[in-house]
């Protein structure tokens, strides 16, 4: 059986295997239940090879020895393999996680702390700005923006973004609404389940014809998007509570016509 090498190539990236482990594994799932040497044949992968390769995918949960003579090998279904390695990465990262979550009690942490105080001190707050690329970042940081925030969040956000935007405030409603957070999202849209939302998060949420994305932070920091992609977008975020009160009472002189 010829294995087309596109599928080669995308089975080694989504599952991290070597070149060998693909094509064995791609083989043995063609025959259910294969011997090693019968594998060799199929994968075009060197006989002598193959017995490891065989072992390897046996530990990683994508191949099953089977009891008996001559030594053969069962596929495990993909289904399978995958809620395996679903269930790894989600104990990793809940380690890692973990692990993070302690640095900040060690004497490391507390340096790093010291070093950034000191780095922050001689530059004003105006010279505070980045860009932020990326769904995975933007998404970071706009969570961090809102958790933090004191007095004011203004979400300013689009039809095609309101979903992702929104995900976000609804896993911080709670923690803003018992700091007594003042909350008001825009949409520039009039979307159907705007009253579904409202009543959902309890906030404040209108339909306005802005055709931006922006959050404004206790009326000294923004994260606005300089265009309305999710996945490859980019956001410029500003600390400059000069430029942030402007365009706080920019929308609120919009907000309070409607």
């Amino acid at each position: 059986m010829i294995i087309k090498q596109e599928l080669i190539k995308k089975i080694r990236s989504h599952f991290n295997l070597n070149i060998y482990e693909a094509k064995v594994w791609l083989a043995l799932l063609s025959r259910g239940i294969s011997t090693a040497g019968e594998i060799a044949e199929i994968s075009g992968v060197p006989r002598s090879r193959t017995y490891d390769v065989l072992e390897s995918l046996e530990k990683q949960g994508f191949a099953i020895e089977k009891i008996g003579k001559p030594v053969k090998y069962i596929a495990v279904e993909p289904s399978l393999v995958i809620e395996k390695l679903k269930n790894e990465v989600a104990k990793e990262a809940k380690e890692r996680c973990e692990i993070l979550d302690k640095l900040k009690t060690t004497s490391e942490y507390e340096e790093l702390e010291l070093l950034h105080r000191l780095g922050i001190e001689p530059v004003k707050s105006v010279e505070l700005s980045g860009a932020i690329k990326g769904k995975i970042n933007i998404s970071s940081q706009l969570h961090n923006m809102i958790e933090n925030s004191k007095k004011s969040v203004i979400l300013a956000t689009t039809s095609s973004a309101i979903d992702h935007d929104l995900r976000i405030i609804k896993q911080l409603v709670s923690k803003l609404k018992k700091n007594n957070v003042r909350i008001k999202i825009s949409v520039n849209s009039d979307i159907q389940k705007l009253e579904k939302l409202k009543k959902e998060l309890g906030v404040d949420i209108k339909q306005l014809d802005l055709n931006a994305r922006f959050c404004i932070i206790d009326g000294k920091k923004i994260l606005f998007m300089v265009n309305d992609v999710i996945e490859n977008g980019i956001g410029i975020w500003i600390n400059s509570e000069f430029f942030s009160s402007a365009l706080e009472g920019l929308f609120e002189s919009v907000w309070n016509t409607k």
